[in-house]
């Protein structure tokens, strides 16, 4: 099986178990399981967040979802218990599709990591 195959699998896995699970059967987005991976990495799932908060959820999901590929390096939690991390690689100038591919393959592999899918 290819490479390209085994993520679409994967994700199209991922998508289902997600949106069954949070949102009532509706397709969740991409930038909407990027927010949930920054609720989770949190660890305050039943907080309300303002929309710069939602924001900051967003780059602490980015960031743990690019540490394995070397982008960024995990720095202290502060005393609000925010996680907040390092660049140690700029990442690469790539195109949106390029873009969203890196994301959903560094998605599957969270997930993998977290068990939530095989």
């Amino acid at each position: 099986m290819s490479r390209d195959t085994e993520l679409k699998e994967r994700w199209d896995v991922l998508i289902e178990k997600l949106s069954a699970q949070f949102a009532d059967g509706d397709v969740l987005e991409l930038d909407a399981i990027i927010y949930l991976v920054g609720v989770q990495e949190l660890g305050k799932p039943h907080a309300t967040y303002k929309k710069d908060e939602k924001i900051n959820l967003m780059h602490i999901a980015i960031c743990r979802l690019l540490e394995p590929y070397g982008y960024y390096e995990f720095e202290m939690f502060d005393e609000e218990g925010w996680p907040h991390y390092i660049i140690k690689e700029e990442l690469p100038t790539l195109k949106a599709g390029e873009q969203t591919v890196l994301m959903k393959e560094a998605l599957v592999n969270y997930f993998i990591e977290k068990q939530y899918i095989v």
